[in-house]
C-alpha cells in the first residue's frame, strides 16, 4: 500500500512563498540607484579632468594631453558600462522598462537577456582594460626613471591581466555558443519528433 504524505504546505501557503521569492527582485532597486549617483560621479571628475585640460592645453606636452584624453576616454567607457548594467540588470532581472517605441530606446535593449549581458559586460571591461594598457605603454618610456609611476614587472601584470580578461570573454562567448546549439539542437529534435 502507497504511503501517502500530506504537503507540508497548502497552496495558499507555496503561493505567498513564491510571491515573496519572486518580489524579492525589488531589493536590487536601491543598488541600481546607487550606481545611477556613481554615474553622477564620474559626469563630475569628467568634468573636472575637462577644465584641467581646457586650462593647461597651452602649457601641456602632447604626452600630457594624449594621458589626459585617454582617462576622459576611460571614463565615459566606465559611464557606459555603468549604463549597461543599470539599464540591462534592471530590464533581466527587476522588471521590464516597457520602452517598445521610445525613440532612444538602445538597440541592444531588444534582445538582452543575462548571457547577452555578460558578453556585453566582459567586452566593455576590456575596451577598459585597453586603455588602461595603452596609457602605461605611452608612459613606459619613463620605466627606470626616479619617479616613473610603473615598473617592469608592473607593466607586465597588466598585460597578463588584460590577456585573461579577453581569454575569459572568449570563454564566455564560447560556453553561450554551446548553450544556443544546444538550444537549437533539442528544438530540431523537438520539431523532428512532431
Amino acid at each position: 500500500m502507497p504511503r501517502t504524505s500530506s504537503p507540508p504546505f497548502d497552496n495558499s501557503s507555496l503561493r505567498i512563498l513564491a510571491s515573496l521569492i519572486f518580489g524579492s527582485r525589488w531589493l536590487q532597486v536601491p543598488l541600481y540607484l546607487g550606481l545611477i549617483v556613481a554615474q553622477c560621479v564620474y559626469v563630475f571628475l569628467f568634468m573636472k579632468e575637462l577644465i584641467h585640460l581646457l586650462g593647461h592645453a597651452s602649457s601641456f606636452g602632447e604626452q600630457q594631453i594624449m594621458l589626459i584624453v585617454l582617462g576622459l576616454i576611460d571614463v565615459v567607457m566606465i559611464s557606459n558600462l555603468l549604463v549597461m548594467v543599470i539599464v540591462g540588470g534592471y530590464e533581466t532581472f527587476v522588471s521590464r522598462l516597457r520602452l517598445q517605441g521610445h525613440p532612444d530606446q538602445p538597440e541592444w535593449l531588444d534582445h538582452v537577456n543575462a548571457s547577452v549581458l555578460k558578453i556585453k559586460l566582459a567586452m566593455a571591461i576590456i575596451g577598459i582594460s585597453s586603455i588602461h594598457l595603452l596609457k602605461t605603454f605611452i608612459e613606459a618610456g619613463n620605466l627606470g626613471i626616479e619617479g616613473a609611476k610603473f615598473t617592469e614587472a608592473g607593466v607586465m601584470w597588466q598585460t597578463i591581466i588584460h590577456v585573461t580578461f579577453i581569454l575569459s570573454a572568449m570563454g564566455i562567448a564560447y560556453v553561450d555558443h554551446l548553450g544556443h546549439a544546444h538550444a537549437a539542437h533539442k528544438q530540431a529534435k523537438s520539431a523532428e519528433a512532431h
